[in-house]
Protein backbone atom coordinates (compact mmCIF):
# COMPACT_ATOMS: atom_id res chain seq x y z
CA UNK A 1 0.00 0.00 0.00
CA UNK A 2 1.81 3.20 -0.87
CA UNK A 3 1.69 6.21 1.90
CA UNK A 4 -0.92 8.12 0.04
CA UNK A 5 -3.47 4.87 0.49
CA UNK A 6 -2.27 4.25 4.22
CA UNK A 7 -3.11 7.91 4.77
CA UNK A 8 -6.36 8.00 3.04
CA UNK A 9 -7.29 4.77 5.26
CA UNK A 10 -6.27 6.31 8.46
CA UNK A 11 -7.75 9.65 7.45
CA UNK A 12 -11.18 7.07 6.50
CA UNK A 13 -11.18 5.99 10.02
CA UNK A 14 -10.55 8.95 11.97
CA UNK A 15 -14.09 10.22 10.66
CA UNK A 16 -15.58 7.82 11.05
CA UNK A 17 -14.55 7.05 14.77
CA UNK A 18 -15.67 11.14 15.13
CA UNK A 19 -18.86 10.20 14.14
CA UNK A 20 -19.70 7.12 15.97
CA UNK A 21 -18.17 9.33 19.58
CA UNK A 22 -20.67 12.03 18.90
CA UNK A 23 -23.07 10.29 17.70
CA UNK A 24 -24.18 12.03 14.67
CA UNK A 25 -23.30 11.15 10.84
CA UNK A 26 -21.83 14.22 9.23
CA UNK A 27 -20.51 14.74 5.65
CA UNK A 28 -16.75 15.06 5.88
CA UNK A 29 -14.31 16.27 2.66
CA UNK A 30 -12.55 13.62 0.71
CA UNK A 31 -9.29 13.31 2.40
CA UNK A 32 -7.83 14.65 -1.10
CA UNK A 33 -9.53 17.87 -0.43
CA UNK A 34 -8.58 17.88 3.27
CA UNK A 35 -4.99 17.54 1.89
CA UNK A 36 -5.68 20.39 -0.40
CA UNK A 37 -7.49 22.95 1.92
CA UNK A 38 -4.37 22.06 4.46
CA UNK A 39 -2.00 23.15 1.60
CA UNK A 40 -4.14 26.26 1.21
CA UNK A 41 -4.23 27.27 4.98
CA UNK A 42 0.31 26.59 4.46
CA UNK A 43 0.70 23.37 6.23
CA UNK A 44 3.47 21.39 4.18
CA UNK A 45 1.44 18.18 3.24
CA UNK A 46 2.69 17.25 0.13
CA UNK A 47 5.51 14.60 0.99
CA UNK A 48 5.15 11.76 -0.82
CA UNK A 49 2.11 12.55 -2.35
CA UNK A 50 1.34 11.11 -6.39
CA UNK A 51 0.20 12.80 -9.05
CA UNK A 52 -3.51 13.44 -9.63
CA UNK A 53 -4.68 11.34 -12.49
CA UNK A 54 -4.66 13.05 -16.27
CA UNK A 55 -1.40 15.25 -14.43
CA UNK A 56 1.33 15.40 -16.85
CA UNK A 57 2.99 18.76 -16.08
CA UNK A 58 6.77 19.20 -14.13
CA UNK A 59 7.99 22.73 -12.62
CA UNK A 60 10.61 24.03 -14.80
CA UNK A 61 13.30 26.12 -13.60
CA UNK A 62 12.92 28.13 -16.49
CA UNK A 63 10.31 27.69 -19.61
CA UNK A 64 11.28 27.07 -22.51
CA UNK A 65 9.93 28.39 -25.50
CA UNK A 66 7.06 26.34 -27.21
CA UNK A 67 5.62 26.02 -30.32
CA UNK A 68 2.04 26.47 -30.78
CA UNK A 69 0.05 23.59 -30.11
CA UNK A 70 3.11 21.88 -30.06
CA UNK A 71 2.11 18.34 -27.96
CA UNK A 72 5.96 17.29 -28.34
CA UNK A 73 7.67 16.15 -24.47
CA UNK A 74 10.00 18.24 -22.76
CA UNK A 75 13.32 18.62 -24.90
CA UNK A 76 16.41 17.22 -23.13
CA UNK A 77 17.64 20.58 -22.02
CA UNK A 78 14.51 20.72 -19.70
CA UNK A 79 14.39 19.11 -16.13
CA UNK A 80 12.62 15.37 -16.52
CA UNK A 81 9.10 15.33 -14.88
CA UNK A 82 9.63 13.41 -11.63
CA UNK A 83 7.87 9.50 -11.19
CA UNK A 84 4.85 10.54 -10.02
CA UNK A 85 4.32 13.30 -12.94
CA UNK A 86 5.00 10.91 -15.64
CA UNK A 87 2.31 10.98 -18.25
CA UNK A 88 0.01 7.78 -18.61
CA UNK A 89 -0.91 6.97 -21.98
CA UNK A 90 -4.66 6.62 -20.78
CA UNK A 91 -4.16 10.57 -20.43
CA UNK A 92 -2.45 11.60 -23.31
CA UNK A 93 -4.08 14.40 -25.56
CA UNK A 94 -6.05 13.24 -28.04
CA UNK A 95 -4.27 13.07 -31.69
CA UNK A 96 -5.10 16.19 -33.60
CA UNK A 97 -3.45 16.24 -37.23
CA UNK A 98 -1.24 19.81 -37.09
CA UNK A 99 -2.08 20.50 -40.51
CA UNK A 100 -5.65 21.07 -40.20
CA UNK A 101 -6.81 24.37 -41.28
CA UNK A 102 -8.29 27.04 -38.98
CA UNK A 103 -11.60 26.66 -40.70
CA UNK A 104 -11.49 22.68 -39.57
CA UNK A 105 -10.33 23.14 -36.37
CA UNK A 106 -13.32 25.63 -36.01
CA UNK A 107 -16.01 23.28 -36.92
CA UNK A 108 -14.31 20.37 -34.59
CA UNK A 109 -14.60 22.89 -31.76
CA UNK A 110 -18.11 23.45 -32.47
CA UNK A 111 -19.07 20.07 -33.02
CA UNK A 112 -17.34 19.42 -29.27
CA UNK A 113 -19.27 22.47 -27.97
CA UNK A 114 -22.14 20.82 -29.27
CA UNK A 115 -21.59 17.28 -27.17
CA UNK A 116 -21.19 19.45 -23.99
CA UNK A 117 -24.41 20.95 -24.64
CA UNK A 118 -26.49 17.71 -24.61
CA UNK A 119 -24.20 15.98 -22.74
CA UNK A 120 -25.43 13.73 -19.97
CA UNK A 121 -22.46 11.67 -18.79
CA UNK A 122 -22.67 13.25 -15.06
CA UNK A 123 -25.54 14.24 -12.64
CA UNK A 124 -24.52 18.22 -12.89
CA UNK A 125 -26.65 17.93 -16.36
CA UNK A 126 -29.77 17.50 -14.20
CA UNK A 127 -29.29 20.55 -12.63
CA UNK A 128 -28.23 22.77 -15.04
CA UNK A 129 -29.72 25.77 -17.33
CA UNK A 130 -26.71 25.57 -19.54
CA UNK A 131 -23.99 23.76 -20.22
CA UNK A 132 -20.88 26.11 -20.70
CA UNK A 133 -18.20 24.82 -23.44
CA UNK A 134 -15.96 27.57 -23.51
CA UNK A 135 -14.91 29.81 -26.11
CA UNK A 136 -12.38 31.96 -27.67
CA UNK A 137 -9.91 32.82 -30.17
CA UNK A 138 -7.72 29.80 -31.93
CA UNK A 139 -4.26 29.85 -31.97
CA UNK A 140 -4.76 32.00 -28.51
CA UNK A 141 -1.99 34.05 -26.49
CA UNK A 142 -3.36 32.43 -23.28
CA UNK A 143 -5.93 30.10 -22.66
CA UNK A 144 -8.00 30.58 -19.48
CA UNK A 145 -8.82 27.59 -17.13
CA UNK A 146 -11.20 27.77 -13.98
CA UNK A 147 -12.86 24.94 -12.49
CA UNK A 148 -16.96 25.21 -13.43
CA UNK A 149 -19.15 27.72 -14.72
CA UNK A 150 -21.60 29.87 -11.50
CA UNK A 151 -24.36 31.36 -11.83
CA UNK A 152 -24.52 33.79 -14.43
CA UNK A 153 -22.46 31.46 -16.73
CA UNK A 154 -25.49 28.87 -16.06
CA UNK A 155 -28.18 31.39 -17.46
CA UNK A 156 -26.17 32.60 -19.86
CA UNK A 157 -23.90 29.47 -21.60
CA UNK A 158 -20.68 31.62 -21.71
CA UNK A 159 -17.64 31.27 -19.35
CA UNK A 160 -16.19 34.15 -16.82
CA UNK A 161 -19.59 36.79 -17.40
CA UNK A 162 -20.01 37.62 -13.75
CA UNK A 163 -18.20 39.83 -11.80
CA UNK A 164 -15.02 37.61 -11.78
CA UNK A 165 -15.26 37.49 -15.61
CA UNK A 166 -15.42 41.22 -16.01
CA UNK A 167 -12.33 41.40 -13.55
CA UNK A 168 -10.56 38.57 -15.37
CA UNK A 169 -10.94 40.37 -18.88
CA UNK A 170 -9.31 43.73 -16.95
CA UNK A 171 -6.50 41.10 -16.40
CA UNK A 172 -6.05 40.12 -19.65
CA UNK A 173 -6.40 43.36 -21.13
CA UNK A 174 -3.51 44.33 -18.75
CA UNK A 175 -1.02 42.38 -20.59
CA UNK A 176 -2.47 43.39 -23.54
CA UNK A 177 -4.83 40.38 -24.35
CA UNK A 178 -8.78 39.94 -25.24
CA UNK A 179 -10.80 37.54 -24.90
CA UNK A 180 -12.09 37.83 -28.22
CA UNK A 181 -9.30 38.04 -30.47
CA UNK A 182 -6.04 36.46 -28.30
CA UNK A 183 -7.86 33.94 -25.43
CA UNK A 184 -9.48 31.04 -24.91
CA UNK A 185 -11.19 30.65 -21.76
CA UNK A 186 -13.31 26.78 -20.19
CA UNK A 187 -13.35 25.55 -17.63
CA UNK A 188 -12.29 21.47 -16.02
CA UNK A 189 -16.48 20.94 -15.83
CA UNK A 190 -19.04 22.49 -18.16
CA UNK A 191 -22.10 22.32 -16.05
CA UNK A 192 -22.30 24.26 -12.89
CA UNK A 193 -21.96 22.41 -9.78
CA UNK A 194 -24.78 22.65 -7.35
CA UNK A 195 -24.52 25.70 -5.19
CA UNK A 196 -21.09 26.57 -6.61
CA UNK A 197 -19.02 23.83 -4.88
CA UNK A 198 -16.12 22.27 -5.85
CA UNK A 199 -16.74 19.72 -8.89
CA UNK A 200 -16.04 16.23 -7.65
CA UNK A 201 -13.18 14.37 -8.90
CA UNK A 202 -15.23 11.74 -11.44
CA UNK A 203 -17.02 14.89 -12.70
CA UNK A 204 -14.35 16.69 -13.52
CA UNK A 205 -12.86 12.89 -14.97
CA UNK A 206 -15.72 12.71 -17.01
CA UNK A 207 -15.16 16.41 -18.64
CA UNK A 208 -11.90 16.30 -19.13
CA UNK A 209 -11.70 14.55 -22.44
CA UNK A 210 -13.22 17.22 -23.23
CA UNK A 211 -11.25 19.99 -21.76
CA UNK A 212 -8.13 18.09 -23.80
CA UNK A 213 -9.68 18.30 -27.68
CA UNK A 214 -10.31 21.76 -27.19
CA UNK A 215 -6.46 22.45 -25.76
CA UNK A 216 -5.39 20.06 -28.73
CA UNK A 217 -7.51 22.21 -31.04
CA UNK A 218 -7.33 25.86 -29.92
CA UNK A 219 -2.83 25.63 -29.62
CA UNK A 220 -2.70 27.70 -27.42
CA UNK A 221 0.93 29.45 -26.69
CA UNK A 222 0.09 29.24 -23.07
CA UNK A 223 -2.30 28.11 -20.42
CA UNK A 224 -3.09 29.90 -17.23
CA UNK A 225 -4.98 28.11 -14.48
CA UNK A 226 -6.97 30.45 -11.91
CA UNK A 227 -7.57 28.90 -9.18
CA UNK A 228 -6.68 25.49 -7.03
CA UNK A 229 -8.99 22.69 -8.29
CA UNK A 230 -7.85 23.45 -12.33
CA UNK A 231 -3.92 24.27 -11.00
CA UNK A 232 -4.19 20.33 -9.34
CA UNK A 233 -5.99 18.65 -12.17
CA UNK A 234 -3.30 20.38 -14.96
CA UNK A 235 -0.46 20.15 -13.11
CA UNK A 236 -0.81 17.01 -10.61
CA UNK A 237 0.56 19.16 -7.78
CA UNK A 238 -1.02 18.76 -4.42
CA UNK A 239 0.52 21.90 -3.27
CA UNK A 240 -1.83 24.63 -2.27
CA UNK A 241 -2.45 27.60 -4.92
CA UNK A 242 -0.25 30.38 -2.66
CA UNK A 243 2.55 28.21 -2.90
CA UNK A 244 3.08 27.33 -6.96
CA UNK A 245 1.32 30.32 -7.92
CA UNK A 246 3.59 32.02 -10.54
CA UNK A 247 5.07 28.95 -11.28
CA UNK A 248 5.91 27.52 -15.06
CA UNK A 249 5.04 24.11 -15.37
CA UNK A 250 4.10 22.27 -19.05
CA UNK A 251 1.09 20.59 -20.06
CA UNK A 252 0.95 18.19 -23.29
CA UNK A 253 4.27 19.93 -24.05
CA UNK A 254 2.09 23.67 -23.54
CA UNK A 255 3.47 26.20 -21.03
CA UNK A 256 1.54 26.49 -18.06
CA UNK A 257 1.18 29.61 -14.71
CA UNK A 258 -1.08 28.69 -12.10
CA UNK A 259 -2.29 31.93 -10.71
CA UNK A 260 -5.42 32.84 -8.16
CA UNK A 261 -8.76 32.53 -9.12
CA UNK A 262 -10.49 36.34 -9.98
CA UNK A 263 -13.00 35.75 -7.32
CA UNK A 264 -10.56 34.80 -4.42
CA UNK A 265 -8.92 37.86 -5.03
CA UNK A 266 -12.19 39.83 -5.33
CA UNK A 267 -13.05 38.34 -1.96
CA UNK A 268 -8.97 39.08 -0.74
CA UNK A 269 -7.58 42.26 -2.30
CA UNK A 270 -4.24 40.97 -0.72
CA UNK A 271 -4.25 38.44 -3.72
CA UNK A 272 -3.58 41.65 -6.30
CA UNK A 273 -0.09 41.56 -5.98
CA UNK A 274 0.50 38.12 -6.38
CA UNK A 275 -1.37 38.19 -9.76
CA UNK A 276 0.23 40.96 -11.26
CA UNK A 277 3.54 39.33 -10.62
CA UNK A 278 2.26 36.07 -12.15
CA UNK A 279 0.69 37.74 -14.82
CA UNK A 280 3.86 40.06 -15.75
CA UNK A 281 5.56 36.85 -16.13
CA UNK A 282 2.83 35.50 -18.54
CA UNK A 283 3.19 38.32 -20.39
CA UNK A 284 7.01 38.70 -20.57
CA UNK A 285 7.06 34.57 -22.18
CA UNK A 286 4.98 36.00 -24.77
CA UNK A 287 7.29 38.66 -25.86
CA UNK A 288 10.06 36.45 -25.83
CA UNK A 289 8.67 33.42 -27.02
CA UNK A 290 5.79 33.99 -28.56
CA UNK A 291 5.67 37.17 -30.72
CA UNK A 292 3.44 38.91 -28.39
CA UNK A 293 3.19 42.72 -28.60
CA UNK A 294 1.35 43.96 -26.10
CA UNK A 295 1.10 47.92 -25.61
CA UNK A 296 2.55 49.66 -22.40
CA UNK A 297 1.25 48.26 -19.02
CA UNK A 298 1.49 49.97 -16.09
CA UNK A 299 2.73 48.41 -12.71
Amino acid sequence: MSNEDHFSSLYRILVEAEDLLSGTERSHLPYEARVSSMNERGWDVSEGAAAVPGGTAHRESAAAPAQPGSLDAPSPSEPAPSPAHQPEASHAAPSIDDSLAPAERRRRLEAIAEQIRTCQACPLAMGRTNAVPGEGALDAMVMIVGEGPGYHEDQQGSPFVGKAGRYLDKWLEAIGITREESAFIANIVKCRPPNNRDPKPEESEVCSPYLKQQIALVRPRMIVTVGRISTRILTGSTQGITRIHGTFFRYEGIPLVPTFHPSAVLRNPAYRRPVWEDLKKVRNWLIDNAGHHPESTSE
